[in-house]
């Protein structure tokens, strides 16, 4: 199906509430052939759905249904234990954002350490740089180290660096919660560029009102399964329904 970019099938991947599920040294010395189980939950369960290339998918639901697990999974940081997941183009994760970054590093270097880790050519970070600099408004900090930046300032520069890859798949995990009001502004105008431009977007978020704007179609993940697949207004209707029950 070459206009599809994101495929998943029966997508299943369970966790472990706490590392217990060995037996102790106690066992082993008494010969107990007693086994505690692993405390073990499904975090996603027979999840399947298919995104085309250009549409804008908006995943909603409550915390812990499995909505940030869904995200890394798509963009391969998990792998499933049951189902399966392809992905049909390059991704360009907004998730955990400011993860990856290296302290000791000055913002410069990890300007074109991280792009290089995206796939960016030193010729491409070199012919972006001033760009993302700009649009992070870090201008005068782009030899000062990482990490004494304020955690303002690390979202910015994230987003910044993320937001110019050139990958056709947009994955977003509530980075617009972060910021300040001018910033996340200037973050919604590059999205809407990135969607005019036929981008494709994964977008996990509590906003209703951001949910409205960018996504057309809705996903209503509920205990690790998918409730409802279906137009964003239809999905959002259901899911605030079942929370004011």
């Amino acid at each position: 199906m070459a206009d599809v970019a994101i495929e998943v099938s029966g997508l299943g991947v369970r966790f472990r509430r706490n590392r217990r599920g060995r037996r102790s040294l106690k066992d082993l010395f008494a010969g107990s052939a007693r086994r505690t189980r692993p405390d073990e939950f499904w975090a996603l369960r027979d999840v399947s759905f298919d995104v085309k290339h250009g549409e804008a998918i908006g995943v909603v639901g409550r915390n812990g249904q499995g909505k940030s697990t869904l995200l890394k999974l798509v963009a391969g940081v998990l792998l499933p234990d049951e189902g399966s997941v392809e992905v049909h183009g390059g991704v360009a994760p907004l998730i955990e954002i400011t993860g990856g970054f290296v302290g000791d590093l000055t913002v410069r270097e990890n300007i074109r350490l991280t792009a290089g880790l995206h796939g960016m050519s030193a010729a491409e970070v070199a012919r972006r740089f001033d760009g993302i600099v700009d649009f992070a408004e870090l201008g005068d900090f782009v030899e000062m180290p990482y990490k004494h930046l304020s955690n303002g300032m690390k979202v910015r520069l994230a987003f910044s660096v993320v937001s110019q890859l050139d990958e056709p798949i947009l994955l977003v995990d509530e980075v617009l919660a972060v910021g300040d009001k001018a910033f996340r502004e200037k973050c919604y105008r590059r999205i809407d560029e990135l969607l005019a431009d036929g981008r494709t977007l994964f977008f996990v978020s509590h906003n209703e009102r951001d949910l409205r704007r960018f996504c057309t179609r809705g996903l209503y993940l509920d205990s690790g399964r998918l409730k409802l697949d279906a137009p964003i207004a239809e999905v959002l209707d259901s899911y605030n329904a079942d929370s004011h029950r």
